[in-house]
């Protein structure tokens, strides 16, 4: 039976509430523990094999049984003291940080033009995005190699033919480690903008209207309005997008190989992706050079994490 209040004379009593009882949390946590094992053995056994592995001699022969052979950091220093691995390093870099710069910037731009255009262009563009993005890369690869080839791809035949630049009739777009990267670029970017499109016209719809009205009736000019208020405002999902967009370009390696494929030089065209999977005969290095990849990652995302953390903090 409920308690009751003490009562003052000409006062009707009013029952007291039992006290609530604090629902434990462990429930809660417990619900977690099936997906962190799932992830932890997912993810942890194939990190922690590679981490032993670069500590090791292992070859063919070990796949076969043969014991491995310890040489402790060995294969760390051979590849830290080769220079063409620090040429890979670098150009892996360059190229990540280009395509992430020019995919957001064409990604931002789609995602402000699918708030402003009508409903019926609005869709044609999200269902164009939509088949970029859901086509599987190699069929993607397949149909760029067609457009970029030598003897009857359609850019060498536009240029030639329509805009009257000869010399680009028979042209060869891999040959060459720049316009090889140039077209790796296309690609990667072409795959890589729907994503950052969608991700990015999500959060400019949360911008509230009455925001900008009144920035509006204010006098703020539409540029104003867009880099002092829209900016702002959405700058936590630019980050994010930004960030992941960084790890993914870092480690691009179907592109790059299938166009390598095609006729491309490889030692001039290697990135770390590719130059890993040239090491398939010599898993010792291979695990190695994808640590050191994985702490470039690690390196390259907490440096931009700080510097978000700080931007926070003012």
């Amino acid at each position: 039976m409920a308690a009751t209040a003490p009562t003052v004379a000409g006062t009707t009593a009013t029952p007291v509430p039992p006290a609530r009882r604090r629902r434990p949390k462990v429930g809660a946590y417990g619900l977690l523990v099936p997906a962190s094992i799932i992830i932890g053995i997912a993810l942890g056994y194939p990190l922690v094999r590679q981490f032993v592995i670069s500590f090791q001699e292992f070859g063919l022969k070990q796949q076969f049984g043969a014991a491995p052979e310890w040489v402790g950091l060995q294969n760390y220093k051979d590849l830290l003291t080769d220079s063409y691995v620090w040429t890979v390093i670098a150009r892996s870099v360059a190229f990540c940080l280009v395509n992430a710069v020019v995919t957001m910037a064409i990604g931002m731009s789609l995602a402000v033009l699918m708030q402003r255009v009508g409903r019926s262009a609005r869709i044609t563009l999200q269902v164009s995005l939509l088949l970029a993005w859901g086509t599987p890369v190699l069929a993607s690869m397949t149909v760029w190699q067609w457009l970029f080839d030598t003897q009857n791809g359609l850019i060498n035949w536009t240029l030639s033919n329509v805009l009257g630049i000869e010399s680009m009739a028979q042209h060869s777009w891999i040959i060459e480690p720049l316009s090889f990267f140039f077209v790796a670029t296309v690609i990667v970017v072409w795959m890589s903008v729907p994503f950052v499109a969608f991700s990015v016209y999500a959060g400019l719809l949360q911008v509230p209207t009455e925001t900008m009205e009144a920035a509006q009736l204010d006098g703020a000019s539409a540029r104003q309005r867009f880099w002092g208020i829209t900016i702002p405002m959405i700058r936590p999902v630019l980050s994010i997008v930004l960030l992941l967009q960084v790890i993914w370009d870092l480690k691009v390696f179907t592109q790059i190989y299938v166009l390598q494929r095609a006729g491309a030089p490889t030692r001039d065209t290697n990135l770390l992706g590719t130059l890993i999977y040239s090491y398939s005969k010599e898993f010792g290095l291979a695990g190695a050079l994808a640590t050191i990849m994985l702490v470039l990652t690690l390196a390259l995302t907490g440096f931009y994490i700080r510097q978000m953390l700080k931007e926070d903090e003012l």
